[in-house]
């Protein structure tokens, strides 16, 4: 693990009270046609389906938090993955206003036979494997998921 100093000009109170923007990695695993999809159980998002994802941690790779995030929240081991892009979103209608600068992944399975369990029942309904059609993903999708389909993105190579 890295160890730096931090070097500290205002108080924790004042530093919690300002807004900052969060990096959140999130990986489009793929199988045959289908993406891996879960129910989001969240403030923000709550109850849309998303892809499994969730924050950096302080000296990851966007492919090691990826895989770190798959395996924590399905049980599933990613295999080869690679960058697709990146959004910025906003969510100020939230009951807890963020901003989330996301790190969209694409990736397989280790091994294509694995089964997703989902060992984060309070952050999430459960995951399903989606075919990548417009008309056939689950709704609502959690909102940058949605803007994606909509503008026509395919995480397909």
């Amino acid at each position: 693990m890295l160890d730096f100093e931090y070097w500290q000009t205002e108080s924790p109170l004042e530093m919690e009270m300002e807004p900052v923007p969060r990096v959140g990695v999130v990986v489009f695993v793929l199988k045959g046609k289908s993406v891996l999809l879960g129910r989001r159980r969240s403030s923000i998002g709550a109850s849309t389906f998303a892809l499994p994802g969730g924050h950096l941690e302080f000296g990851e790779s966007f492919e090691e938090c990826g895989a770190r995030e798959l395996k924590e929240e399905t049980g599933l081991e990613m295999g080869k993955a690679e960058y697709l892009t990146v959004t910025n979103n906003l969510f100020l209608d939230q009951p807890k206003p963020a901003h989330y600068v996301t790190i969209f992944l694409r990736a397989v399975l280790a091994d294509p036979d694995q089964v997703a369990q989902n060992l984060e029942p309070s952050k999430c309904d459960g995951w399903g494997w989606y075919e990548w059609d417009k008309d056939k993903l689950p709704q609502p999708l959690f909102w940058p998921l949605h803007e994606m389909v909509r503008s026509g993105f395919n995480p397909f190579p």
